[in-house]
């Protein structure tokens, strides 16, 4: 716990600095996994005035299947890294880990907090990382501490803002969805929410 809290204390010290002094991001970074791909069996009714102030939907629904969101985002400028799969194995892992090393500077030190699920531990992460050395540093925080990663705020928002009550027509269109919602955040970011761990900050030295 209490190296993930130094790291977060770096990002800002870092962040109160000019911009061009550091080489290197923290990257915050975790999966939501059950995303649930949800349809209408019936067409929604929209509000009537005086009678039905909200929308009214049907209870029954359809159900296509679920898929996993794998993302992280920038502790620095809050942009966000996401690849939507149906599962999250080693491969998966390693293939957001390729999508990142694509978006930053190749003399860039990518830091990353993250739990320790198996696929981020495996032998086939390890020897994948043999091609990219001193590209990547790994931060885990301890175990029954997801709480402590400040990617979870931004699932919470994402969940209450946009996937509480999406319908779909199918798989394929919540993982567009998904994607735009993603692309759409990133673009719109001209002040980008930057989540910053604030609990007894000023008490950590570094």
């Amino acid at each position: 716990m209490a190296q993930v809290l130094m790291v977060y204390k770096e990002v800002q010290i870092a962040n109160e600095k000019a911009k061009g002094e550091r080489l290197w991001s923290v990257i915050s970074y975790d999966e939501k996994p059950g995303i649930q791909a949800v349809g209408n069996t019936a067409s929604d009714l929209p509000p009537v005035p005086g009678k039905y102030p909200a929308m009214a939907r049907d209870s029954e629904y359809r159900r296509y299947g679920t898929v996993i969101l794998l993302a992280g985002i920038d502790l620095h400028n809050g942009q966000v890294t996401g690849i939507v799969r149906d599962r999250h194995r080693s491969r998966e892992f390693i293939e957001f880990l390729s999508v990142l090393d694509q978006r930053y500077p190749t003399d860039w030190k990518l830091r990353i907090i993250l739990d320790n699920h198996s696929a981020h531990v495996s032998k086939e992460k390890i020897q994948w990382l043999k091609k990219y050395p001193n590209r990547f540093e790994f931060i885990h925080t301890p175990k029954h501490g997801s709480w402590l990663n400040l990617i979870e705020i931004f699932f919470s928002k994402m969940v209450r803002s946009f996937l509480r009550f999406i319908r779909v027509s199918s798989k394929e269109d919540l993982k567009e969805r998904i994607e735009k919602y993603l692309n759409k955040m990133n673009e719109e970011n001209e002040e980008p929410v930057i989540f910053r761990w604030k609990y007894k900050m000023d008490e950590i030295l570094v």
